[in-house]
């Protein structure tokens, strides 16, 4: 192999051996690099299970991993590559105790776009699954504006607000990302194994579990890092008292992001998260993605200046 080859490999070890954020192996490859780490890994110098949150892992292993994701027709994506989003996980924090805080090692991706640019204008948004007819239809129009803004919608492919924001976004002809809390060849939820068929083709799914990781609440919240790294802001649309939107909003906020919640009837069970965000200080009160854009301003797509012009004509028509 080619020394790019063996680096490649490296990090789909990598990748493998951690099935998820991993401080003991980022530090390692920050400490003797990506080869020597692996090959550890893969000799069994680091301990396995435990505290170390590392699994066995090979070479041939990580071989048949990248084969996997390559039939069904995604690729590894790593730091020595151009689509690597290293301005975007800048973000995430290093020399931290808590292994959710670390940044991918590898990113697993399918899809006909590019990491990089597709997270330059981007926008989160997310919500509860149990959503009503009034948060789908709000998520909706709010994704769709934002494609047609030219922003990217990055969300978790989740039932509720989450499939509805990549429906909006793909309807507007815009591109939309889903990131998943498990490998790229189990679609969760089964029932939107269509919709994570589609999204390839506009955008791209994206997770940092290997092929044949299955999902876990840990992996769900651990998830949100990246759905907020990917997103100079996270809007909120419906979310209960008790709800994964909070941790979304908490690591947006955390990596410097802007956080918008949208307010739903006060006798609705399905907002009181949002309202409760926003009279908290937590989130920005946002009726629509005119808002957001705004509010975005100094990130702000090209197609932004159009879209203020349009913001400003609904304001002065409605005086």
């Amino acid at each position: 192999m080619t020394c790019v080859d063996d680096r490649r490999m490296a990090w789909a070890l990598l990748s493998c051996a951690a099935a998820g954020p991993s401080v003991l192996l980022a530090d390692l490859v920050t400490e003797i690099g990506v080869i020597n780490a692996a090959t550890r890994v893969a000799t069994g110098q680091i301990p396995v299970g435990g505290q170390s949150q590392v699994t066995a892992a090979d070479f041939e292993s990580a071989a048949r991993a990248v084969g996997e994701v390559e039939r069904l027709g995604g690729r590894l994506v790593t730091p020595d590559d151009e689509e690597w989003p290293r301005e975007a996980l800048a973000c995430l924090p290093s020399g931290s105790d808590n292994p959710g805080d670390v940044r991918p090692l590898a990113l697993w991706v399918r899809g006909n776009g590019s990491l990089h640019p597709l997270t330059a204008s981007a926008v989160g948004v997310v919500g509860a699954r149990a959503s009503t007819e009034y948060g789908n239809w709000v998520a909706t129009e709010i994704a769709g504006d934002l494609a047609e803004g030219g922003w990217t919608v990055v969300s978790g492919a989740a039932l509720g607000i989450d499939a509805r924001a990549h429906h909006g976004a793909m309807a507007a002809g815009g591109p939309t990302i889903a990131v998943m809390p498990c490998g790229l060849d189990r679609p969760y939820p089964n029932q939107h194994a269509d919709l994570l068929d589609q999204i390839p083709e506009q955008g791209l799914v994206v997770s940092e579990y290997p092929p044949g990781v299955r999902v876990t609440r840990s992996k769900s919240l651990d998830r949100n890092r990246l759905i907020a790294a990917f997103s100079a802001g996270v809007v909120a649309v419906e979310a209960g008292l008790r709800s994964g939107t909070a941790s979304t909003l908490r690591w947006a906020g955390r990596c410097g992001g802007l956080t918008f919640a949208v307010p739903g009837p006060v006798t609705s069970e399905a907002s009181k998260g949002c309202h409760r965000f926003i009279a908290e200080g937590d989130a920005r009160l946002v009726t629509s993605a005119y808002d957001i854009i705004e509010a975005l301003g100094g990130v702000a797509a090209p197609e932004l200046s159009c879209l203020r012009g349009v913001a400003a004509e609904v304001a002065e028509a409605s005086r």
